[in-house]
């Protein structure tokens, strides 16, 4: 099913919000540096399509304002792209060997207290951030230590 652009990049938010920003996870998944990226992206790349829009008009004057709206344009479209990225892998059905890590982190988290119900056959990377970040907010210290 395919879904908007602007829900598209909703699931991309939330999804930032619900992953886990662990140094453990790091290695394992892209998420990390993707939303760190994005964030980065998020407070620098207005002020640098400012900064270029005023640069180019200013040296160069009005006949290089396509150009110079393109410039900025693609700098405002940066974290866009990020989030985008975001929502899509949000989306996506975790590949088997991922799916079986993820049902045996639940069945452990199942044994230790856990008690929240998994409502999905085939999860997707939203339902593995919403785990990891109850496994690292509700879950003891040891029983991460041990995961990682």
């Amino acid at each position: 099913m395919q879904k908007s652009v602007m829900s598209q990049l909703q699931t991309g938010r939330l999804y930032a919000k619900n992953w886990p920003m662990r140094k453990e996870l790091a290695p394992l998944f892209l998420e990390f540096r993707v939303i760190k990226a994005t964030e980065l992206a998020i407070t620098v790349m207005p002020i640098l399509a400012m900064l270029t829009l005023f640069f180019q008009l200013n040296y160069l004057g009005p006949d290089f304002l396509p150009q110079a709206i393109a410039s900025a344009l693609f700098f405002i479209s940066l974290p866009l792209q990020g989030i985008f990225w975001l929502g899509k892998r949000a989306q996506t059905p975790l590949e088997p060997a991922m799916q079986k890590w993820y049902t045996e982190l639940y069945t452990k988290m199942v044994e230790n207290g856990y008690q929240v119900q998994l409502n999905e056959n085939k999860p997707r990377y939203m339902e593995l951030a919403s785990l990891l970040k109850d496994m690292f907010e509700k879950m003891d210290r040891a029983f991460t230590k041990e995961q990682f």
